[in-house]
């Protein structure tokens, strides 16, 4: 059975657990749900089941709409991670507890239990009681209970957490064996990362209640697409890099790149990823790799099969953490084989050559935060903004103060620069004046704000604006638990098929490029005076993100916002400038074919479903 999620969402005490959750899962696959304790895996695993009722979207299994399905009519199994069985009930009884509920047979419950027991390598235990099982055997007939009833989809949430590692492996290898020989499809949830490589067709990556991303688990661990996932997945060494076309410079060297970056112009700051097995180590004139930088051993560990290896680096002009931008000296973690580490033995202390053969530039717009300011005193406060203070936890970054720097510090324009959003004098202008001088986006944030709780989004029309916009949104909402709604002009085109069909193009290409599912929803009048309307209909702090499609083709929108700023104020707003180099991820056919479609129709926006389409 296919399951197909769209824009789920599940609030518990005015939060979300789960934001705009949209995946399609085929049909037979072992599909993988991974992400720490409280990531919101379970909560969406217990919607499919029926288990939770969610506030929004819809759970398709194999093509029919059951959101309103109660779980008995879902064809669905489920095993707990507490297996859940009836302590007082034998391993028989256990197993033919929902067939004998279904009022099925009891020749028929007899067959079923001897063949499902014997599946899980149980033959003979009928008439034990859970008590005199092991646990591993006590899972075994959790999962056989959860198919006695012949489910088209088996859930299973942690259901390994309480078994020590070999039971634990044994119990992988028999699941996934029993899971290709039944052909169904199934979902399992872990934060056991082993788990998910061993047993996964495609993972799913969660964090605070959103799919971060979706794929093989190869192409994730080697090209993640978020700092997330790229430290999640094992060890990572993010350094700041220069993006020259289809290549990344990172320190010495310049790396072909097998995944372009988002591309905001040449020369622009990104964040590369370098495996730590990927980090060759040498002593200086020795390395045989593309060399990166020098440092200084510090700490060597034996690891049985391999060796890891500490370094002590200074920063430099060319060589920067992407953790710690400022930072005059940082760490680096590499990773050698016990043979390397027997013919080229290295000692603490030792002054060393780093390089790589490969590294993967991260395609996210925001590789840094800079805080620009005219004082010491007016970068603290800016750093204490909370929108500022999430994004540096949760995306791993020491933001960077560019006080009395001068209007002529071009490194205060990279990454993401953030300016205070004043209210008693329009202050947009200033913000677009950066992006006039050559920055990519601006952040505009008011330090007296609460965290932000939704995002407003408005594209002008046109292609690079709608690419980098979405490009932003996306990282944003990565980061921040924050409901987003993308609003679209109206137009009575909109109604047509055509139309719609672009729409949902559009929508798909957003997803798929981009990684985010958005609400899309329309106005009329003006941009201003809807922003004025949303703002005023909920005391929820907002962040407002706008992309531009140019400097000039943007100043009356800034104006117009500006206006808004000072009479009723958001917690933040975010500036995107639309670039002819902005829009590498539309170079495929398809999507091009999308948006020109979507032009014919009179459409102006990317995203998810509109008001009308949700009528």
């Amino acid at each position: 059975m296919s399951i197909s999620l769209e824009q789920v969402s599940k609030h518990y005490d005015g939060g979300p657990a789960v934001s705009d959750v949209s995946v399609d899962i085929a049909e037979g696959e072992l599909f993988v749900l991974l992400g720490p304790s409280g990531s919101g895996k379970s909560t969406l695993l217990r919607a499919i089941a029926g288990l939770t009722p969610i506030d929004h979207g819809r759970v398709v299994l194999h093509g029919r709409d059951v959101t309103h399905v109660n779980a008995r009519e879902r064809e669905v199994g489920f095993v707990f991670q507490n297996y859940a069985l009836f302590r007082h009930m034998t391993v028989a009884d256990n197993v033919e507890f929902a067939l004998r509920a279904r009022r099925v047979p009891a020749a028929v419950r007899r067959r079923r239990r001897r063949e499902l027991l014997e599946l899980v390598s149980l033959s003979g235990y009928d008439d034990r009681l859970p008590s005199e099982l092991s646990g591993g055997q006590q899972q075994r007939v959790a999962v056989a209970r959860a198919l006695a009833h012949e489910p088209r989809v088996l859930l299973l949430d942690e259901p390994f957490g309480a078994l020590d590692s070999k039971i634990r492996a044994e119990l992988r290898r028999g699941i996934r064996e029993l899971q290709r020989k039944l052909g169904i499809t199934m979902i399992l949830v872990t934060h056991d990362q082993d788990e998910a490589f061993t047993m996964a067709d495609r993972i799913g990556i969660m964090d605070r209640g959103r799919l971060q991303e979706v794929g093989e688990p190869r192409e994730l661990y080697a090209e993640p697409r978020t700092r997330f996932v790229a430290t999640f997945l094992g060890a990572a060494n993010l350094l700041l890099g220069r993006q020259e076309g289809g290549r990344v410079k990172v320190g010495r060297s310049v790396f072909e790149l097998a995944c372009r970056p988002y591309a905001h112009r040449f020369g622009a700051e990104v964040t590369a990823v370098v495996r730590p097995e990927d980090l060759a180590v040498a002593p200086r004139g020795e390395l045989d790799a593309h060399p990166i930088g020098d440092g200084t051993v510090t700490e060597i560990e034996f690891a049985g099969a391999a060796e890891r290896v500490r370094i002590s680096v200074e920063a430099g002009e060319a060589l920067a953490s992407a953790v710690s931008p400022a930072a005059a000296r940082f760490e680096l973690e590499a990773l050698r084989s016990a043979e390397a580490a027997r013919c080229g033995a290295l000692v603490v202390g030792q002054n060393i050559a780093f390089g790589a053969e490969r590294v993967h530039a991260l395609p996210s717009p925001i590789s840094s935060v800079r805080l620009l300011a005219s004082s010491a005193a007016d970068a603290e406060k800016l750093a204490s903004a909370a929108i500022v203070r999430d994004l540096a936890e949760r995306m791993h970054i020491a933001p960077v103060r560019h006080a009395e720097r001068g209007p002529d510090d071009d490194q205060a324009l990279m990454g993401l620069p953030v300016v205070d959003l004043e209210t008693s004098k329009p202050s947009l202008s200033a913000a677009a004046g950066l992006l006039a001088r050559g920055a990519y986006q601006v952040l505009a944030a008011r330090a007296d704000a609460l965290p932000i709780a939704r995002m407003l989004i408005y594209v002008q029309p046109s292609r690079a604006a709608r690419d980098g916009a979405l490009s932003a949104a996306a990282t944003l909402l990565r980061h921040l638990a924050v409901d987003a709604t993308l609003l679209v002009p109206a137009d009575d085109r909109l109604r047509l098929g055509s139309s719609y069909r672009a729409l949902l193009d559009l929508r798909s290409s957003a997803l798929r490029l981009h990684g985010v599912d958005l609400r899309t929803e329309t106005f009329k009048g003006s941009v201003g005076k809807e922003l004025e309307r949303r703002l005023e209909s909920s005391e929820e702090p907002a962040l407002v993100l706008l992309g531009l499609t140019s400097i000039d083709a943007g100043a009356a929108l800034v104006e117009e916002i500006d206006a808004l700023v000072a009479a009723r104020p958001p917690a933040a707003v975010l500036l995107v400038c639309g670039r002819a180099e902005a829009a590498p991820a539309f170079e495929r056919a398809e999507s091009a074919a999308a948006f020109e479609r979507a032009e014919a129709a009179g459409f102006r926006s990317a995203g998810g479903r509109t008001a009308a389409s949700r009528a």
